[in-house]
């Protein structure tokens, strides 16, 4: 039988005991910010190969209450899509490359600066990349939207840098050489987010230097001048594209 000697001392340490603070109930907009940011995390990972019950585990809720949130897996990585991708491009910059008063160089150095540093997070580089490497569900959207909002802008401004309008459908070698301006920001990133490089750049400025971008933009322009030296010697040609 046990014995109690000093019950009086066991009752004042209980009642000095700290209670465990009560777990705030999550409303529904935080319950699914909390799973939406979760699977960012979890996508940029382990890939789009992760089990959702892996998922649900790390950020800490029940298999079911996840399903509840996003009955599929293609609808949790469409909503991934749209808040890593879609939802970081800003509308701003349709007017900032559309304004016809800034120099074509500056122009573009200053939409890439900004892109740069902006969109092509960890999480963005990383995600694109597991997309590519298994079903092109998020790549091909993304692609499909730069086609549409930056591509065409690009292309024009390139144009009108060599002295031609034009409305006429990119070329090969324009779309090409954009490639190369584009995807070259592209690997900076992917430099320290897959292969786990220092970038020069950042090691010295705290993030991406306005020089860095300007040199690539000013390679791209400067190389654009043998793809537009036939138009701009045939004048007749060129009147006729415009």
């Amino acid at each position: 039988m046990r014995i109690q000697r000093n019950p009086d001392k066991a009752k004042q340490a209980k009642k000095q005991a700290p209670e465990a603070p009560a777990r705030r109930r999550l409303g529904v907009a935080e319950r699914e910010r909390q799973i939406l940011d979760g699977a960012i995390q979890f996508f940029s990972v382990h890939g789009f190969g992760g089990q959702l019950r892996d998922l649900a585990k790390s950020i800490g809720v029940t298999h079911a209450l996840l399903y509840h949130y996003f009955p599929t897996k293609q609808a949790l990585v469409d909503r991934v899509y749209l808040e890593v991708f879609e939802g970081r491009w800003r509308e701003e910059w349709n007017a900032q490359l559309d304004n016809p008063d800034t120099p074509v160089e500056d122009k573009l150095t200053a939409f890439y600066l900004e892109y740069v540093t902006t969109t092509l997070s960890r999480e963005f580089v990383r995600i694109l990349v597991f997309s590519g490497l298994t079903d092109h569900t998020i790549t091909d959207r993304f692609f499909s939207m730069l086609r549409t909002r930056l591509f065409p802008r690009l292309i024009r401004e390139t144009r009108r840098f060599r002295g031609l309008v034009s409305r006429a459908k990119p070329s090969e070698r324009e779309i090409e050489l954009l490639m190369g301006l584009h995807g070259g920001f592209f690997y900076i990133t992917m430099r320290r987010w897959i292969y786990a490089q220092d970038v020069y750049s950042e090691i010295v400025h705290e993030g991406y230097d306005e020089h860095l971008v300007r040199d690539r933009v000013c390679a791209y322009l400067n190389a654009s001048r043998d793809l537009f030296a036939d138009i701009n010697r045939n004048p007749l040609k060129r009147r006729a594209r415009r």
